[in-house]
């Protein structure tokens, strides 16, 4: 789990890009079944889930470390079924999984060096948002770079709102839980 923290995220892109291309470990057999991951959409999907699990697992960790077994005993004694047991404590995740999502996701908006390989950057197809404002400022486009980046930050903001007042929501739930 800490590998995507240490390794270099060019490094990281140029592995997954050389492990899911159609010659590759995985590429190969998954070409035989008639997907393509490497230079897709798809690709970029597998990025941003190697570099932002990380964070999700981080954060899910030690809520679950610091549920007490018991719980799951007083509630299968006093009847409850797997299922409900399951969703009673999901209950107590969840502010653990926002967590964690929120910093992936974050992660993932600005990612660049894993995405920029695995993506091959075709035009209007796995184009990624960093890239553009690298090609922007390359072509001295400040207004068409600033304009991207001012995007990038509402959407951010956007969807970031959501995701903290989820988060405020289940850890005030958790805690009328606990009393």
């Amino acid at each position: 789990m800490d590998l995507p923290f240490a390794l270099p995220t060019a490094v990281a892109g140029i592995a997954l890009t050389t492990i899911y291309a159609p010659n590759g470990w995985l590429g190969k057999p998954l070409a035989s079944l008639g997907i393509k991951a490497a230079y897709t959409p798809l690709g970029v999907t597998i990025a941003l889930t190697f570099i932002g699990l990380p964070f999700v697992v981080r954060s899910v960790q030690p809520v679950l470390e610091d549920m007490d077994k018991e719980l799951e005993e007083a509630a299968a004694s006093l009847g409850a079924t797997r299922w409900q047991t399951f969703a009673r404590l999901c209950c107590r995740l969840s502010s653990g999984c926002v967590a964690g999502f929120a910093m992936a996701f974050a992660r993932a908006v600005g990612e660049y060096g894993s995405v920029v390989f695995i993506s091959g950057n075709m035009p209007m197809r796995t184009e990624i948002t960093p890239l553009l404002i690298i090609t922007k400022l390359d072509q001295y486009d400040y207004a068409g770079a600033t304009a991207i980046a001012v995007v990038m930050l509402v959407f951010s903001l956007v969807l970031l709102l959501p995701i903290n007042l989820l988060q405020k929501w289940s850890s005030s739930r958790e805690k009328r839980i606990r009393v």
